[in-house]
């Protein structure tokens, strides 16, 4: 008795600190995403419109996840794959804003997408920080975990797609780190995506 009793409290803590901690990052994301879809459009830059949309997606991501902390594992399983189907999502739509800048090209400004990558690397940062504990509790947490490994590569990615735009006085670094993060976020989305079915199975 006194050992279920032990099992279900330490159960009821280890879901409290999985809500703190997502509730944090959610609300992180959620303002990034803001800031950055803004500064994306300003910039012109397509890769950070590509950062941009995965702040999006995690802030809904982390939504769903804190729905189902407490919730079973097929649950869990079920809003891990729409985790990875949004994913999957806004990697096409990022690609179609590729393809338009083939036919409409221009040259982003370098230095809105240096200043906001740094701003957003600093923001994923810590919440891969606060995530850390979490990446294998379960599931939702380690699909969370995946989520925010993705946003780190993807600061990286516009850092360095703005010294390629500074140094080449060109679009096309934009828009190669731009593919290069729809690659990531496909495979993100279907490592997702099948760890989910095979726990749904």
């Amino acid at each position: 008795m006194g050992k279920c009793c032990d099992d279900g409290c330490g159960l009821n803590a280890l879901q409290a600190r999985q809500r703190a901690t997502l509730k944090i990052v959610l609300a992180i994301n959620a303002v990034m995403f803001l800031v950055v879809i803004a500064a994306a459009f300003y910039a012109g830059s397509t890769a950070l419109m590509s950062d941009s949309l995965d702040n999006l997606g995690d802030a809904i991501t982390y939504a769903l996840s804190l729905y189902a902390v407490s919730m079973g594992g097929r649950v869990k399983a079920r809003v891990a794959l729409f985790k990875g189907v949004l994913i999957l999502s806004a990697a096409l739509l990022v690609a179609g804003q590729i393809v338009y800048k083939l036919f409409y090209p221009a040259v982003p400004i370098f230095e809105a997408m240096s200043i906001f990558s740094a701003l957003g690397l600093a923001a994923n940062g810590a919440c891969l920080y606060l995530l850390w504990r979490h990446r294998d509790e379960d599931i939702n947490m380690s699909s969370v975990w995946e989520c925010s490994r993705n946003d780190i590569a993807s600061n990286l990615s516009v850092f360095v797609a703005a010294i390629g735009v500074w140094a080449t006085g060109s679009g096309w670094p934009d828009l190669f780190v731009a593919t290069c993060l729809v690659l990531l976020l496909v495979r993100s989305a279907f490592r997702i995506i099948s760890s989910a079915r095979n726990q749904l199975k």
